[in-house]
């Protein structure tokens, strides 16, 4: 009998197709990569559906439904992996109200979590988190009903049905149960990731004497500036907060845990490539907020683009006068460029020409300030080398960008309904559309925290099983009020994404100053489509 597939709009350039459990999810990811659809870019598994992300130029979402209708999913998926025990020291805050909730003592849960063996069914969220199953199906707890803004690297976890590892310190809103001292992801080892989907994992309690080998030197995620051992360069002398290389980040990543991440406007970051004439998508500097400056031993092009940071350059010889954002300008060996808070935007770009000596990881400058992969962020004091990327002729008469939000500004960003808009009432989807959302403190690369006057309500109040999510996803916690993704958001989430922003406003979600206020304006209809599969 074909199975019926439900595939719902997540985006411009994003489907997420729901399946009947994680074993068909599987089969139909082995079936997309053993024959890729021309167009797709990226397929993020979970327990029930398939995120799949394609190119808008070369497919569209019709196309694609009809091509993963006629995938055969009759087929086993074959999986085998390695077999670990993980040492647990069994603390965690949460561990008490999860005994709780499951009518266990304290005692009674650390021993069946012991005793449980786990399998890897898929990674995401972050690089090396793995989601786990467990033998033990009394092992199901609601996430938190709202998540943790930062969580320590190496807690053990769950959500729902799963179990998971946080691989280093960042949001989440599973339960914590404890804490390891294994390193999830470690660049230096040929597998980054200690675990992969079919591994099995036995945890084993830290306080009764269990021990396991471990590695005595913990591993950063971090990826060292190449151009920080150099006595050459562009000197850093003014870090209010620290800048950012990046890159338009790094595509079809998935399958390691890595998003994209890169410059939150990529738009700037090209404008100021060309402004030097560096390929588009050469590494540059992105900085938030202002409150910077550098100074260069020797001569060197530069450019300014995004929010309009008032500049100041001062000479070697004392003197000091005004440059423009949008062109070219030019600094001699000792010239200092001082970048102050701009009045509308939030991020900066500042290009060199000939760009940046600058390590890559996974090809890509960028740093992923959730996963941690990447450069390390500048700081005063870093001296940062010059690149040799091929030029092309200085382009001197950029048009200039429209104005950017400031404090205070309503800013209304079109938006793509789906894939859960149906998990909320017909009340809760016009508080979205009608309400302002005051951006506040808590944004960041990851996200944009909202906060507005009456929480979304939800129609279907049930657990959803963690699922991929796109960049600029309105994610919904318990609480009612969103979170809008950004560039360095968890590649998998288990509250309902309502909405998402859409291809066109992307760049400018992430130039939204913390003090504005987002107005969401849905493009069209909630529009799902069903297939019938293949058998």
């Amino acid at each position: 009998m074909a199975e019926r597939l439900r595939i719902l709009p997540a985006g411009s350039d994003a489907l997420l197709v729901e399946l009947k459990d994680l074993e068909t999810t599987l089969m139909l990811l082995g079936g997309l990569q053993a024959n890729r659809p021309d167009g797709v870019t990226e397929l993020i598994p979970a327990a029930r559906t398939l995120l799949v992300g394609f190119d808008r130029r070369v497919t569209n979402r019709i196309a694609l439904a009809d091509t993963i209708a006629r995938i055969d999913l009759s087929t086993k998926s074959s999986r085998h992996g390695e077999s670990f025990e993980v040492p647990v020291t069994y603390d965690g805050d949460d561990l008490n109200d999860v005994a709780e909730l499951l009518g266990w003592s304290v005692e009674e849960l650390i021993r069946r979590h012991t005793e449980a063996t786990y399998t890897v069914a898929f990674t995401g969220f972050a690089p090396g988190f793995a989601y786990m199953t467990s033998d033990d199906p009394a092992f199901d707890v609601p996430r938190r009903k709202s998540p943790r803004v930062r969580i320590p690297a190496g807690s053990v976890a769950l959500g729902g049905k799963f179990g998971g590892i946080y691989p280093t310190d960042s949001p989440g809103g599973w339960h914590l149960l404890g804490r390891t001292p294994l390193n999830m992801w470690d660049t230096s080892r040929p597998r980054a990731a200690l675990l992969a989907p079919g591994d099995r994992v036995h945890f084993r309690d830290m306080a009764k004497g269990d021990s396991v080998p471990i590695s005595a030197k913990p591993s950063s995620l971090e990826v060292s500036i190449l151009s920080l051992k150099n006595e050459e360069g562009l000197f850093v002398t003014r870090a209010d907060r620290p800048a950012l290389f990046q890159d338009l980040g790094r595509p079809s990543q998935a399958g390691q845990g890595v998003s994209l991440s890169g410059a939150l406007d990529r738009q700037s970051l090209i404008e100021a490539n060309v402004c030097v004439g560096n390929p588009r998508g050469s590494a540059v500097i992105e900085i938030a907020y202002g409150g910077f400056a550098i100074q260069p031993d020797r001569p060197v092009t530069l450019a300014v683009t995004g929010a309009p940071t008032p500049m100041t350059i001062r000479t070697a010889n004392g003197r000091s006068f005004g440059t423009s954002t949008g062109q070219p300008f030019s600094l001699d060996a000792g010239d200092e460029l001082r970048l102050e808070f701009p009045p509308e935007g939030t991020r900066s770009y500042l290009a060199m020409r000939g760009g940046f000596a600058v390590e890559k990881v996974l090809n890509s400058a960028a740093t992923d300030t959730l996963a941690k992969v990447g450069p390390t962020p500048i700081a005063v004091g870093d001296v940062l080398a010059f690149g040799n990327e091929a030029v092309a002729a200085v382009d001197p008469d950029r048009p200039m960008r429209g104005k950017l939000p400031k404090a205070g500004d309503t800013v209304t960003l079109d938006i793509v309904l789906g894939p859960r808009t149906d998990w909320f009432t017909y009340k809760g989807l016009g508080t979205l559309l009608t309400q302002e959302w005051q951006v506040t403190t808590e944004s960041s690369r990851v996200g944009v925290r909202l906060a507005g006057a009456e929480p979304l309500e939800r129609a279907d109040t049930s657990e959803l099983p963690s699922e991929g999510t796109p960049l600029g996803a309105i994610q919904v916690p318990r609480s009612g009020q969103p979170v809008l993704f950004l560039a360095d958001h968890p590649l998998t989430g288990g509250y309902p994404v309502i909405g998402v922003v859409a291809a066109h406003h992307l760049d400018l979600a992430g130039q939204v100053p913390i003090g504005a206020k987002i107005r969401f304006n849905a493009i069209a209809p909630f529009d799902p489509l069903l297939r019938e599969s293949a058998r």
